[in-house]
This record gives C-alpha cells, structure tokens and sequence, in this order.
C-alpha cells in the first residue's frame, strides 16, 4: 500500500486553523449575525407568534372560522419550530468531544428535519379539517375573522422580519422562516375568506382557502425536507457534480489514477472528500507535493477543504480499484 501512510488522515491547513469550518462559495456574500443577536432575535420572534396564537385561537372559537383556528394552529408550530431552532443553535456551537468528533453541528439538521416533518402533519390535518368543513358547513362572522387575521399578518411580517437574516444562514433558521411564512400567506387567506363571507355570503370560501393552506404547506416542505434528508443520508452536494471533481483531479500532475471518491456534507456549510489516489512519483517529497496540489485545486475550485486522501502506487492499488465514485466502507 502506500508509502505515504501518516498522511491517510491528512486535511487541508484551513481545517487545522478552523476547526474544519470550510464554507460554501454562495455563503460568503452574506453579512452574518453574532450567535447571540440571532438567538435574542428567536426569543423575540416565539414571543410574538405566542401571543398571536392565542389571539387567533379565541378569534376562531368566537367566529366559528376554522380556517382562523387552522391559522392560529399553524401559528403556534411556528413558535415550537422557533423553539427548536434555537435550542439546536445552541447545541450547534458546542465543541468537539471524544463522543462527537465531528461535533454537534448537525443538530441543526435534526432540528431542521423536525419542523419539516411537523409541517407536513399540519398539512394533511388542515385537509382533513377542510373535508370536514365542506360536509359540516357552520356559519362564520366575516368581521372577526379579518380583524384577528390582520393582527396575524401584522405579526407575521414582524417575525419575518426578525428571521431574514438569519434564515440566509441556516438550513435550520430556513425551516422556522418557512413556516412563518406560509403563516402570512394562510392570514392573507383568511382575511379573504372575511371579505368573501361579508360581501358575498360565500361560506364555502372558508373549505376551500383552508384546502389550499394546506396544498400550499405541503407543497413547501416536501419540497424543502429533501435537502435536510440528502445531507443526513451523506449525500454528495446538489451544487458539486462528483463525476467533475474526478475529472479534475485526475489533471492534477502526478496523479495517475483516483478511485473510491467519497463526497459528502458534515453539515449544509462544510463538504468533506475523501478518495484513493494512486500517484506516478515515487518519492515521500514528490507524493506531499501531488497531495498538496489536490487539496489546494479542491479548494479553489470546488470549496472543499475537509480532505482525506490515501496514496497509492501503481503497484499497490487497493482492491476494487475500479470503483471510482462510492465504494464500500
């Protein structure tokens, strides 16, 4: 096998200086948050949504209006997945231990799949709601509905406000902003759903923009649980094709071959690699100077400064060699 073999562990400087903290190119243009502001910020939003909830809730029950009920459930998920991500945030930021080598950053991701899952639960409860409602009719007070509903969207802009930033950050944050903002859609509905009844009469608005909060939830975080579920299943970047990263390390001078290429995301920030490289020199000074040319390539060009590589020569090849991307562990 190799004659390179204290370097089978062997990371880029970046990682040594930074905790293995590389970062994805399309997070540098954003201005982040201090860890502290963004948690005053999360305690500001749950405070909020918590009043609103209860708001809504009295609103509905005085109404009759499930989709103001709906809404004020919705609205209360919100605070919980705030909640849950701020516990995760703080869990995130601890150090590495014997226990967790790789730290605890993919708590986030938890936390994140969590508020996903509980979105779409809400989703399909707000369809059994609406087909209840559609074989139940009870009449609604317009009136209430758009006050309470307003109060709703008024409040929902201010914990978008609060979560902007941050969700630019943080798959995490993302998950609670998301829901915050299917919160302001589903109150501009009702606030429809109000006007309908007021001016029309329509009762049956209140099934039907019910039916389509829940569309439009489910549509949202099926669609966004995806991403969570690939990193935590050690998928390959969506934005790195694994096939070009071969390529270009093969074109790296004295590389004669690369095989068993791992590529994966430690959390949404960091993109590991590992891989077999078989290398054309035969000196310990002349292979360090072939790794160093990889590690420095897969930097620039592809952000990925968490790096493993195991050398080989042509000679010692590892069974399986013909595996180029993947491989059994």
């Amino acid at each position: 096998m190799s004659q390179d073999r204290p370097g089978r562990h062997d990371h880029t400087r970046a990682d040594v200086a930074g905790g293995a903290h590389g970062h994805h190119t399309h997070t540098h243009g954003h201005h982040h948050i201090s860890p502290e502001a963004g948690d005053r910020a999360i305690v500001a939003a749950v405070a909020v949504n918590l009043a609103l909830t209860v708001a809504e809730f009295v609103g509905g029950l005085l109404s009759g209006s499930v989709a103001l009920i709906a809404d004020a459930v919705h609205n209360l998920s919100d605070a919980l997945s705030l909640l849950i991500a701020w516990a995760a945030r703080r869990i995130a930021r601890r150090p590495t231990d014997a226990a967790m080598t790789f730290g605890y950053r993919r708590a986030e991701l938890v936390a994140a799949l969590i508020n996903y899952t509980t979105l779409i639960v809400l989703g399909l409860w707000l369809v059994w709601e609406a087909i209840d409602r559609f074989l139940h009719p009870q009449p609604i007070a317009g009136g209430l509905v758009i006050a309470v509903a307003g109060l709703a969207l008024a409040v929902d802009a201010i914990t978008a406000a609060l979560m902007f930033r941050l969700s630019k950050q943080s798959l995490n944050i993302r998950a609670a902003f998301l829901h915050n903002l299917a919160d302001a859609l589903g109150s501009v509905a009702v606030i429809f759903v109000g006007l309908a009844v007021m001016l029309f009469g329509w009762q049956i608005a209140d099934p039907l923009v019910t039916a389509g909060i829940a569309a439009y939830i489910l549509a949202m975080a099926l669609r966004e649980i995806r991403g969570v579920i690939r990193i935590l299943m050690l998928g390959s970047p969506p934005d790195i094709d694994p096939h070009a990263v071969l390529a270009a390390m093969h074109a790296v001078p004295g590389v004669a071959d690369v095989h068993h290429l791992h590529l994966w995301q430690i959390s949404e920030h960091v993109t590991s690699l590992e891989a077999h490289v078989v290398v054309d020199a035969g000196t310990l000074a002349a292979v360090a100077a072939t790794k160093k040319a990889l590690r420095d390539m897969l930097a620039e060009r592809f952000a990925i400064a968490h790096v493993t590589l195991d050398t080989e020569t042509p000679a010692e090849t590892c069974a399986g060699a013909a595996q180029r991307i993947g491989g059994r562990f």
